[in-house]
């Protein structure tokens, strides 16, 4: 299995549209595709405006799959804009499947 989990850092104000548009992009995510097995987006409770995303995918192919949804190629560029920094607003880390 494919994992990642990036962190994001959104500017002060955009706190709302980032939520509905990542909430969005899960929501559509988990009804599109099988094999994303979770697709999550969590909010930090002590630091304003810092998010986290957690996804699991059957495999690389997987992920790769998600990358050209058009949903995701219509939701990701707004929220890029809501954060700090644009792009250079998120770390993304992958991580192999242990169970």
């Amino acid at each position: 299995m494919t994992v990642f989990f990036a962190t994001l850092k959104v500017k002060p104000g955009q706190e709302k549209e980032f939520e509905r548009l990542q909430q969005e992009l899960s929501r559509l995510t988990h009804d599109a595709e099988p094999d994303t097995f979770v697709y999550d987006v969590v909010r930090h409770v002590d630091k304003p405006g810092v998010y986290a995303v957690y996804a699991r995918f059957k495999d690389p192919a997987a992920f790769e799959f998600h990358q050209k949804t058009d949903f995701h190629d219509r939701l990701v560029p707004p929220i890029f804009a809501c954060l700090d920094g644009g792009a250079e607003g998120m770390t993304i880390d992958f991580f192999e499947w242990v169970g």
